[in-house]
């Protein structure tokens, strides 16, 4: 059984540093084309799950172009409410927002989501990821979501870690393997977590 985990293409917000949990931004132009040139032809991957934001969408689409994505809201980026869209610089001497850097598992965005929320809403996608993939006898599943979501879920599924021990480069995927479907349905962690491959495709 494999489940990949693909991060979403670079938006002009992420390239300025900017917090964009539900902001719905695009992919830049040149990202686009550099993941074209790497796309999945033909796709290793029996389905493909995406975050219902633009962003991973497009990254999908681009990367997997012979397939329709089936798209859960569950697997959205943490909600940072009255911060979308800022980043540190203009956000430096908030009050709230460095309570929040000190300790974000307790403190919550003002008008954001707090931590154990995002939680319980990715376990509720996940779940749905589990059930879609018993029915339809799925072995080889990939989901184009992004940083805060793979982060959670490598913790749950591979290894415990802090949530910011875990780099998630854009664009890229991690692939985690389970030796068995039995091992995987018992929700086992997976047996090896790999990076995936992203080459030049040399047919065009």
């Amino acid at each position: 059984m494999v489940v990949a985990l693909f991060r979403h293409g670079l938006t002009e917000e992420n390239k300025r540093q900017a917090y964009i949990g539900w902001t719905d931004s695009p992919i830049c132009d040149d990202v686009r084309e550099v993941l074209a040139a790497r796309c999945f032809k033909p796709s290793p991957y029996e389905m493909i799950v995406t975050s219902d934001l633009k962003r991973c969408l497009q990254t999908a689409n681009v990367l997997f172009p012979d397939q329709e994505p089936i798209s859960f809201p569950e697997l959205r980026e943490l909600h940072f409410g009255s911060w979308e869209g800022k980043t540190y610089a203009e956000l430096s001497g908030d009050s709230d927002y460095e309570e929040w850097l000190n300790d974000q598992y307790e403190k919550v965005p003002p008008y954001g989501e707090s931590y154990s929320v995002f939680g319980d809403r990715i376990e509720k996608g996940w779940q749905k990821v589990l059930t879609m993939m018993e029915k339809d006898n799925i072995h080889r599943m990939a989901i184009v979501t992004h940083g805060g979501v793979i982060r959670y879920l490598l913790s749950k599924l591979h290894e415990e870690r802090d949530f910011w021990e875990w780099k998630v480069p854009h664009g890229n995927g991690f692939e985690l393997v389970w030796s068995s479907v039995e091992a995987f349905r018992r929700g086992e962690r997976c047996t090896l977590l790999r990076a995936v491959r992203l080459t030049e495709n040399q047919n065009g």
